[in-house]
């Protein structure tokens, strides 16, 4: 399974960035994705969650409102919307993969590398 991320930048507080996370080498459609973002120093966090055919989601509550998790199975790739970006959440994010089809927080066993996203205040 691979997973590749890219998207990230550097923005201003208050801007917006769409993170896109293309998969191959397994069944994409039957399988939930999720991102993750790690701050220098900090543990890794779960950001947001999808099931297999994008009717459940799940996001991590500093991000409800403002970050939205999408994805295009005939494209093989998740999305993840940011807006009103703040300074807080600059971090590696990264794509991940569960080996079964409902959203979740854990239970990922496959990690794309990740892009990196710089909020300045």
């Amino acid at each position: 399974v691979q997973l590749q991320a890219f998207g990230g930048g550097l923005v201003q507080a208050g801007g917006s960035l769409r993170l896109s996370c293309v998969a191959s080498g397994r069944i994409f459609s039957l399988n939930a994705m999720g991102w993750f973002r790690q701050a220098p120093g900090k543990e890794r966090e779960f950001v947001a969650g999808i099931s297999w055919n994008g009717g459940n989601t799940a996001y991590e509550d500093s991000v409800k409102g403002r970050f939205t998790i999408s994805r295009d199975n005939a494209k093989n790739t998740v999305y993840l919307q940011m807006n009103s970006l703040k300074p807080e959440d600059t971090a590696v994010y990264s794509c991940a993969t569960r080996p079964v089809p409902g959203v979740g927080v854990g239970q990922y066993d496959y990690w794309g590398q990740g892009t990196q996203v710089t909020v300045s205040s």
